[in-house]
């Protein structure tokens, strides 16, 4: 009919299968026609195996995707790896398009976007850390040198009654929290 307006497509968040999001992502981008966004998270982890790398989802459990509603809210519901479309009662709500950009928008490295941030632990000399991990654990000190390509650190602790240079795995740490670069709002 000639008085018909097309739906169109919007963002939505899904809930999706417990560990399947990358699972469900895939499953939603061969469908066709619906833009898929699930950042995870990279990181370096200790353990009795030694240090292994993990990834996990950004937001765990769910995903964001952008479809026509009314003609493909079957096919997304049913997808591998997908649970639901999260609703309130009989309301589906979007998801702000504007969330979606300035999320991809940090998701851009070398000029390329990515779903997978790898996140590396930061050091500086003259912060404060706790060892966590070995023989010193609970012991403070202040960092003095930073070796990332090995990922030493070499950090002066109070010990016997003086301060002594000991040099520890970076991932032994805990490492102070530092706060955000401040943006300016842009209106």
């Amino acid at each position: 009919m000639a008085g018909e307006q097309r739906e169109e497509a919007a963002w939505y968040c899904l809930r999706t299968q417990i560990k399947r999001e990358h699972i469900a992502a895939a499953s939603l981008r061969e469908l066709g026609q619906i833009e898929v966004v699930c950042p995870r998270l990279r990181y370096k982890k200790a353990t009795r195996r030694g240090k292994v790398w993990w990834i996990e989802p950004l937001f765990p459990g769910y995903l964001l995707a952008r479809f026509v509603l009314g003609e493909q809210e079957r096919a997304v519901s049913y997808a591998k790896g997908v649970s639901r479309i999260l609703r309130f009662g009989e309301h589906i709500p979007t998801v702000p398009a504007r969330f979606v950009e300035d999320l991809r928008a940090e998701l851009v490295r070398d000029g390329e976007r990515k779903e997978l941030i790898t996140l590396q632990p930061v050091a500086e000399p003259g912060d404060e850390v706790e060892l966590v991990d070995g023989p010193l654990k609970g012991m403070t000190g202040t960092v003095i040198e930073v070796r990332p390509a090995e990922e030493r650190v070499r950090i002066f602790v109070e010990f016997l009654g003086q301060s002594q240079p000991v040099e520890v795995d970076l991932f032994s740490l805990l490492l102070p929290r530092k706060p955000l670069p401040q943006q300016e709002e842009i209106d």
